[in-house]
């Protein structure tokens, strides 16, 4: 009989070790709460269950929580806005590219003249300098890119390309493959999409309305 007498010492002195444990992790939860009423009870209730005095001296402790009124929260999409729209201004884009945000999340609008030319989807020179500068920035996201082409809705007649379709595609591919390729944009972050005409954001009625509608948008989503 002394085995089992000593088996049962074990399992008593295991369950104890459980219990405590389990009154730390109380304690630990109760406190990343920050709710001190709810620590107080806590720590007097764990006093009585244990029997220890420290315990409920702790109870009637104060906790001292540091002054928040003159902490500024600063929200990462302002944040962002913020830098790309500097960015913008110091390279004098002018009109050419804006930020849009909506509830997808951050779009920069870079209109077709500045990236292209006519009918056309290679980048030239200034089309890589206009695109270094976002991808500066771009490239130190965490959150996924999409890359959208757009065209107005006059047919393609002739030349490289069969369709809007194809051009647009084709813009937003070789946009993409410019800033992961050389810009080092992290490729398992980047999407494209081509949507020829049919997503445009004035009429095609006027020139300087088609002129609005053949753009590349840089989508930064929302995670």
């Amino acid at each position: 009989m002394p085995e089992v007498e000593n088996a049962d010492r074990y399992i008593l002195t295991y369950a104890d070790l459980i219990t405590l444990l389990l009154g730390l992790f109380i304690i630990l939860y109760a406190i990343s709460n920050i709710d001190i009423q709810k620590y107080e009870k806590m720590i007097s209730a764990m006093g009585n269950t244990f029997g220890n005095a420290d315990f409920n001296k702790a109870a009637n402790q104060k906790i001292t929580i540091p002054e928040q009124d003159n902490v500024t929260i600063i929200d990462p999409q302002e944040k962002l806005q913020e830098r790309l729209q500097n960015v913008i201004e110091h390279q004098n884009y002018g009109e050419k590219v804006k930020l849009i945000e909506n509830e997808r999340g951050v779009t920069i609008r870079i209109l077709d003249d500045i990236l292209f030319q006519s009918g056309k989807a290679d980048l030239g020179a200034n089309s890589q300098k206009v695109l270094a500068s976002l991808a500066e920035i771009i490239k130190t996201l965490p959150n996924d890119i999409r890359i959208e082409g757009h065209t107005d809705n006059v047919p393609v007649l002739g030349g490289q390309y069969a369709s809007n379709w194809h051009l647009s595609v084709a813009r937003a591919t070789n946009t993409a493959y410019y800033l992961m390729t050389v810009q080092e944009v992290n490729p398992e972050k980047v999407s494209i999409v081509g949507y020829s005409s049919y997503k445009p954001i004035a009429t095609n009625e006027t020139n300087e309305g088609k002129a609005l509608n053949r753009r590349v948008d840089i989508v930064i989503l929302n995670k």
